[in-house]
């Protein structure tokens, strides 16, 4: 049996999304039900429907930054009630046993994750995603989304909140550390307010000198204007840690080289271009080049209770459902400050 909800989607590869119904299953012991209010609207998603990132299953709703309120629970369901504030975040599913998932990094589970549209679950359900009035998911998927932080600015962080505090934490980021947020966008407005909050000194470096005063408002220290010609050069050896939001390319030898003995640079954005540089680049003062993909669970709910600590969230604009085309074609534009979210009450 299943719930017939409205949602938004593309019928096909590179097509413009429209409303149309999705199926969703009705409860098992252990499952949620979310009535959705918000969903962020991410650059994956519009890589997604541009047939960029493989064979789909179409119609498909895009949508993996999800928040709402619970309106029911299965049996087996301990920690959720009816009435509670969740969220959902990039995975519905894993294999539960493998060395990744056991060590509550369900991100890197190789044997069964399942994303939360595009997937297939073990049963052969076809996953859809939160450009919906509703999902259903494992509780074991959910995350408790504090009061404390408003929806449409919590939606954005089960996606660029996660991306961005998983490898912040993961090196050890923190009071003495400096860091250098490289591109102020839907990820990088993120990383630079919790590495901020992490008590590191950051300096946003980015191609867009208009956005200073905003890099500077969300806890950045400094600015770099890399489109200033030496500017690059003149930060070299600066950083312990270089967190890369920028999918477009970048002269990677030259960021690299601003970089200290021991320095990381973290790549959480996915260019379509590879990268390279010298290999003294690397061994002349021990750097390493590493990349990060959200996070697990448990380190999921971490970020959101560190972002309500905080007062941490995503600065967003709201849109109706019948204005998600416009917003995509002004990501491509990087003509948002600095992440469209769907008010779903519109869908």
């Amino acid at each position: 049996m299943s719930t017939t909800v409205r949602a938004w989607g593309a019928p096909g590869a590179g097509q413009p999304l429209e409303p149309f119904t999705i199926e969703r299953r009705d409860l098992r012991p252990d499952d949620v039900r979310i009535d959705i209010a918000y969903c962020g609207i991410c650059h994956s998603d519009v890589s997604t429907v541009a047939g960029e990132w493989g064979e789909r299953r179409w119609p498909l709703a895009p949508g993996h930054e999800v928040v709402g309120t619970v309106t029911a629970v299965g049996s087996e369901v301990t920690q959720f009630q009816v009435g509670d504030i969740a969220g959902v975040g990039c995975m519905v599913d894993s294999c539960g046993s493998c060395e990744a998932c056991l060590a509550g990094e369900e991100q890197f589970c190789t044997v069964a994750r399942v994303l939360t549209y595009g997937g297939t679950m073990p049963d052969g359900e076809y996953t859809q995603g939160g450009y919906a009035q509703q999902i259903v998911v494992q509780e074991a998927f959910a995350l408790q989304v504090p009061d404390t932080i408003p929806l449409p600015n919590a939606a954005p962080l089960l996606c660029a909140g996660i991306t961005t505090y998983s490898p912040l934490l993961h090196w050890g980021v923190g009071e003495g550390t400096r860091v250098g947020v490289v591109g102020l966008g839907g990820l990088g407005h993120m990383g630079v307010q919790i590495a901020a909050a992490l008590g590191a000194e950051v300096t946003v470096l980015t191609h867009s000198a208009s956005k200073a005063a905003d890099a500077l408002r969300l806890g950045a220290t400094d600015v770099v204007a890399t489109s200033e010609p030496g500017a690059l050069e003149a930060a070299r050896g600066r950083f312990d840690f270089l967190l890369n939001t920028v999918a477009a390319p970048l002269d990677f030898d030259a960021y690299m080289n601003t970089l200290r003995v021991d320095g990381v640079m973290c790549n959480v954005a996915l260019p379509k271009e590879p990268f390279s540089a010298p290999v003294r680049t690397f061994t002349n003062a021990r750097r390493t080049f590493a990349g990060s993909l959200i996070g697990g669970i448990a380190e999921t709910q971490e970020m959101l209770d560190f972002c309500a600590e905080h007062r941490i969230g995503a600065e967003v604009e709201v849109i109706a459902a019948d204005r998600i085309n416009e917003a995509y074609d002004r990501m491509m534009r990087s003509d948002v400050k600095y992440r469209f979210v769907i008010d779903t009450a519109t869908v």
